[in-house]
């Protein structure tokens, strides 16, 4: 299957008035259609310069970036806009991309009710809990419909038990809408919960020193993967890899 996500010996050079700093070298990678990938790495590595790579939002200084699809972009916090309804920040996207047709509104609400936001649509943000919250920003990332999804440490700002919960709820939706997913996390045991492939990344300049193709079978549930034998061993197999 031709690769939905390529990148090719990318290297990117940041120019400043103290000189150059390499961000990124030799980063080879590929994603796969309806994969779900996730990146670790240590902190200040690059991960999210690698998502703006991926977007376009930024060019490589060597190196080609393919992707053969639209993106959708899922950050850190659900910045929904506190003065909007639920149902008017969901539009947003369609209002931006100039697609606000009534289709779409309908295909976005669809999405909503479909998944647990019937009854909040006409709600702001500030009635919203954190994990319900970052629903609805996925479901705005959803809107217009992309073919890749790009993850920002969603989950990061949310407390440890609201975490887990809305992790399996992002990715039942991811994987019932059939996206490709590129996520990005420092939390080991995260990347493990949800990914098919996991891509460890060096110290800067980033680098691609391991992947990993998880082997839980039919297990896309990321807290039943959390009770099955082999979770903790690839938490060890990881953690020696970050850390080496």
């Amino acid at each position: 299957m031709e690769p939905i996500l390529q990148f090719t010996d990318v290297k990117l050079i940041y120019h400043t008035n103290h000189g150059e700093t390499i961000a990124a070298e030799n980063l080879t990678f590929d994603v796969k259609k309806g994969e779900f990938i996730a990146f670790i790495g240590p902190s200040g590595c690059g991960k999210t310069t690698l998502l703006s790579l991926a977007a376009g939002l930024l060019q490589p200084s060597e190196g080609k970036v393919e992707s053969q699809g639209s993106f959708g972009y899922m950050l850190q916090k659900d910045e929904l806009f506190p003065w909007r309804t639920i149902e008017k920040n969901i539009y947003l996207p369609l209002e931006i991309k100039k697609q606000n047709t009534p289709e779409n509104r309908k295909h976005a609400i669809a999405l909503a009710e479909k998944y647990g936001l019937k009854d909040f649509i006409k709600s702001y943000p500030s009635q919203l809990s954190g994990g319900m919250r970052q629903r609805a920003a996925l479901i705005r990332t959803l809107a217009t419909d992309p073919d890749i999804l790009l993850l920002d440490e969603p989950f990061s700002a949310l407390d440890y038990q609201t975490r887990l919960s809305v992790t399996e709820d992002i990715s039942r939706i991811i994987r019932s809408e059939e996206k490709t997913a590129v996520l990005i996390t420092h939390d080991i045991s995260e990347a493990i919960s949800l990914a098919d492939r996991i891509f460890v990344l060096s110290a800067r300049p980033a680098r691609v020193t391991a992947t990993h193709e998880l082997d839980f079978g039919d297990v896309k549930n990321p807290l039943k993967r959390r009770e099955l034998p082999g979770f903790s061993g690839w938490f060890e197999v990881l953690w020696k890899e970050l850390n080496a």
